[in-house]
């Protein structure tokens, strides 16, 4: 049996390489630094003067390239092997001066100083230059001579070919980079024309990537996948360059006449692409290139492309061969004759055309192995390397081709965005697998939780893991915070929110403020394809944090997305956004903001919609489970341990859950272990859960806030709905036995029996495995939100909805507390479950609710006292111990007192108590309760006539001051104060008197 606590997270965690992430990882070899030796007189000419660097500069700039090397120059030998030993170089360029002898020492001595730096001469003109470049031939040291006639784009290309040099063999095996084979011995003919391909193929790809590309990193990134450029001279090194990247070579550009086995071979070029064509598996597009119009119909006869090297149009010819036969272009679908049927300008419309042209098209490019090189011109890396390795005759028919194709596509598509945050499009609104980013800015703390939730789904296999079930994600969308900025900007909000406006007021300007063009026209189109309903929820900056989770502070709206009309719906979306803007500056908060020491101008919303999990049940949306877990138990019983964790789970959405209502608790390592009797049980069950209301389309979210389209209903109307058959047990009176299941009338007890006694489906392993690898990956406790799906869905399984993860501050546990040294009769508190840590020593306050005059039905009353109270404290600036009985935070007045975290925000210890006909079920799971923890508050919990814990009231009236006196709230006074000891390691506190 797998033990899920302890599966390592990166052992399983195989974390895909997307396009993103090799376009990172290529071209690792970039010339940064450039040594230039030349004489005073050229080192002044063309450094010195500045003309030189402002060219390279704007050659670069020209080209979108990001950033331009630097150049630092010397004069003579002595001076270069001196800097080439202090400083680091990528390259060398040594210009060839009237003393040519000189120049070719000096090279010889700086590689027998640096052996594997670059080397590369420059002649200043074309005096001589066949004389020099057969001595060049002669020092191994010089890796080729350039000629510079007054135009730097020469010293672009002379660095592009060095890093080319450098990077082809590591990126075409990391990335399926393609090769470009220029074969050219004229100097001054590959030194004119060598910046002129590398202009054509670098503006190419730079109208492809702004074209598809999502982000400005992502273009950079993927320009580093463009086609690279390897020259060489003769024949036998061009055989090299095919057999060594046969898989990899986009195309073959030859000269006629080089030298082949030590001779000018007048025949060198034609035999060199028939030589091609014979060793690739599939065809490419060769270039032939001559100074002899002649030699036209010489490449003509072999299939290849011709170009006259004298012609006038020389830069434009060669744009048109790379656009039109590398794929740098539309991809013009044609018959078998050539003739053009279709034009695809995109990927989209690539696809379509795809699976309308005739079959004979199909035969007809895919001979050509053009569909692959399209793709790789486009960086669509993935896609390439699976089209490449196969050919026509790998397919009996036509039509197998065309569904392998468009197989390949889709699922490419699909793989590419899984995991990844990408751009708005109407066509990816419904899917699950990515995040959907509707503006720019930061995703927020929530948002990023999701991103990350998305990311692990993605990169685990848990199919393999947890075999019965699916775990997915909520199809999710995110409205970055720079549109909150926009927001407030645009509608001039800024001097009213933060000046003395009231929360009220400020509701009421969000309200009557316009979201910008841009964002209403996105969620026009998402709602076009989006008919679920929706949860709009907040993302905070510091929402979720690993510090100051800031958990239920801000507002969340469902609504049901159910309008006949387009438009009111898309009026509903809007106005729920702008209340959850203006839910930073409701009075909790504010609370919030003052008690962590944040100013409230530093925050910013980003803002999560997200699709609600459930269905339509008689016009009431709902999930069949929703829950909270957390990795760390502040309240093991019997034999658990902290570290085993626990889970909260409901039938209905997780409100009910997170708002610390009546639900179903246990340990997902030991689901089966039940604490309590059944009278218990039946006390203690679920009764009401809440839905999602689809019988109206009109919903008030300016009156009834976050209820505007809840229902609250009793238990018994998801039995109608027949939902409850996994989730409840049936009580029968005769034998005095809770039986699983609802096959029997009697009253029904929500405690997932099926589920977790009988493993209806793996969610007790489900939920302990996500708990283990979350915490693991973020370094710290986590508390999870979810939402189960027990309908078949995807593998015909149910699924395991991910809704939110954040970190779960978890208590120091420094301070040690040895009880035999405390003095019983000082003390007025003994807890030994609760949570918090150290000594404190500067309360005088507690502030509690009078037993004598407790009233279950007057919870709301109690709360109001409360608030007041609070005020006033935080008007003085002291903190209190607060004290009550059930749970304090809870959203249900029944099971105790139902104030907001802004209603005790300057209690430091909160002590819950155990009643007569109240019990103690402490608020664990709840957003509340979320909110004690990162503030490092005391919580204690005291039960009901409980042999070793209690709390003195009775004391505590005996040596205080009661300063006021509420129907229902204490306020007691101790001018000595008292002393308040936590122990985090054994979660034992204690209260007593000072001397």
């Amino acid at each position: 049996m797998t033990d899920f606590q302890k599966i390592p997270l990166t052992s399983i965690y195989k974390r895909q390489k997307s396009d993103r992430d090799i376009f990172q990882e290529l071209m690792p070899t970039k010339v940064k630094e450039i040594l230039v030796v030349a004489t005073v007189y050229d080192a002044y000419s063309i450094v010195r003067e500045g003309q030189f660097s402002d060219k390279i500069f704007g050659e670069y700039l020209q080209l979108n390239l990001y950033a331009s090397p630097r150049f630092s120059s010397v004069n003579s030998q002595e001076d270069a092997l001196n800097i080439i030993h202090k400083k680091h170089f990528d390259m060398v360029i040594i210009m060839a001066g009237v003393d040519k002898k000189s120049s070719l020492e000096i090279a010889e001595n700086i590689h027998f100083a640096k052996s594997r730096l670059p080397i590369l001469m420059l002649a200043n003109n074309n005096h001589g230059l066949e004389d020099l470049q057969r001595e060049v031939a002669k020092v191994p040291a010089i890796n080729r001579l350039f000629v510079w006639n007054g135009n730097s784009n020469v010293f672009v290309a002379m660095i592009k070919y060095v890093e080319d040099m450098k990077n082809a063999a590591r990126d075409t095996k990391l990335g399926n980079v393609r090769i470009i084979l220029l074969v050219e011995d004229s100097v001054r003919y590959y030194s004119r024309y060598l910046p002129v391909l590398y202009t054509a193929i670098m503006t190419q790809t730079q109208n492809l990537v702004s074209e598809e590309s999502s982000d400005e990193l992502h273009m950079i990134l993927k320009m580093r996948a463009r086609p690279k450029v390897l020259l060489v001279s003769t024949y036998e090194a061009a055989t090299r360059i095919i057999d060594r990247y046969s898989e990899n070579l986009l195309c073959v550009i030859s000269d006629v006449k080089f030298s082949r086995k030590g001779i000018d071979d007048e025949d060198a070029g034609v035999e060199l692409l028939k030589e091609a064509r014979k060793k690739l598996k599939y065809s490419i597009p060769t270039l032939l290139q001559s100074h002899d119009p002649s030699n036209r119909e010489r490449a003509q006869s072999i299939g290849a492309n011709f170009i006259d090297k004298n012609s006038e149009k020389l830069s434009l010819e060669i744009m048109k061969f790379i656009n039109d036969k590398l794929g740098f272009g539309d991809f013009i679908f044609r018959d078998s004759n050539g003739k053009k049927i279709g034009i695809a300008t995109d990927l989209d419309e690539f696809q379509e055309l795809l699976e309308k042209v005739p079959s004979e098209s199909l035969i007809h490019h895919a001979k050509l192995n053009a569909f692959s090189s399209w793709m790789m011109a486009r960086g669509e890396i993935n896609i390439a390397e699976q089209l490449l390795p196969y050919n026509i005759e790998d397919f009996p028919t036509p039509e197998e081709l065309r569904a392998f194709c468009t197989e390949v596509f889709e699922e490419a598509k699909q793989k590419k965005h899984r995991g990844q945050i990408i751009n708005f499009s109407p066509k990816l609104c419904t899917g699950n697998r990515y995040i959907l980013r509707m503006g720019r800015g930061s995703l927020g703390g929530k948002g990023r939780g999701l991103a990350f939730i998305s990311n692990m789904i993605e990169n685990i296999d848990f199919k393999h893991l947890i075999k019965g079930i699916n775990i997915r994600q909520p199809a999710t969308s995110v409205i970055g915070a720079v549109e909150f900025d926009r927001f407030i900007e645009m509608n001039n909000l800024y001097d009213d929110i933060y000046q003395d406006s009231s929360p009220e007021e400020i509701r009421k300007l969000f309200l009557q403020a316009e979201l910008s063009v841009v964002l209403k026209d996105r969620l026009y189109n998402y709602l076009k394809e989006m008919k679920n309903p929706l949860a709009i929820r907040s993302s905070g900056l510091f929402e979720d944090s690993l510090l100051q989770p800031f958990s239920g502070v801000y507002s969340t709206y469902l609504i049901p997305n159910n309008h006949t009309n387009i438009t009111e719906r898309l009026e509903q979306l809007c106005k729920a956004i702008k209340l959850v803007y203006a839910s930073i500056f409701t009075e909790t908060a504010g609370s919030y903001f003052h008690a962590v020491n944040y100013k409230i101008e530093e925050e910013k919303m980003a803002v999560v919609i997200q699709e609600v999990v459930g269905h339509n049940y008689n016009n009431k949306f709902y999930p069949n489970i929703s829950g909270v877990a957390q990795s760390y138990n502040y309240y093991p019983f019997s034999y658990m341990k902290p570290e085993d964790g626990f889970a909260v789970i409901a039938v209905g959405l997780g409100m009910h859950v997170v708002g610390g209502n009546k639900a179903f608790r246990f340990c997902p390592a030991y689901p089966r272990l039940i604490n309590g009797s059944v009278q218990d049980q039946m006390r203690d069950s679920q009764k009401f859960f809440s839905a999602i209301d689809l019988s109206k389309t009109e919903i008030d979210l300016e009156e009834k806030d976050e209820d505007a389209a809840i229902l609250h209903l009793r238990i018994n109307e998801a039995d109608k709905d027949n939902n409850l058959q996994q989730c409840a047990s049936t009580y029968n009176h005769v034998n005095d036995m809770v039986e699983p299941g609802t096959f029997t009338k009697g009253p029904r007890i929500i405690n997932f029996a099926n589920i977790l006694q009988y493993d209806s489906i793996p969610l007790a392993n489900t939920i302990q495995l996500l708990l283990n690898l979350f915490e693991q990956a973020m370094g710290s406790p986590v508390e999870m939100e979810f939402a189960v799906d027990l309908e078949k869905g995807e593998h015909n399984k149910p699924t395991f909805y991910i809704l939110q993860i954040k970190p779960l501050i978890q208590q120091e546990k420094t301070y040690h507390i040895d009880l035999d040294d405390i003095d019983e009769e000082k003390l007025i508190m003994k807890a030994k479950k609760g949570m918090g840590n150290g000594k404190l020593e500067h309360i005088q306050d507690i502030i509690y609710i009078d037993p004598e005059h407790f009233d279950k039905l007057s919870t709301k009353e109690m709360a109001a006292e409360i608030r007041e109270i609070n005020r006033q404290m935080v008007e003085q600036n002291r903190e209190y111990i607060l004290i009550g009985p059930g749970r304090w935070g809870t959203r249900d007045p029944h099971t105790g007192i139902p104030v907001l975290w802004a209603d005790i925000s300057n209690a430091k210890v909160i002590i819950e108590v155990g009643l007569p006909n109240f019990p103690l079920d402490a608020s664990l799971g709840s957003h509340f309760f979320h909110n004690v923890t990162s503030m490092n508050v005391g919580y204690f919990s005291i039960p009901f006539q409980s042999k070793d814990t209690y709390i003195d009231l009775d004391r505590v009236k005996q040596i205080s001051k009661i300063t006021s006196h509420g129907k229902f709230t204490r306020h007691a006074y101790l001018e000595k104060g008292i002393t308040i000891l936590m122990d985090g390691s054994k979660q034992t506190s204690v209260i007593h008197i000072k001397e």
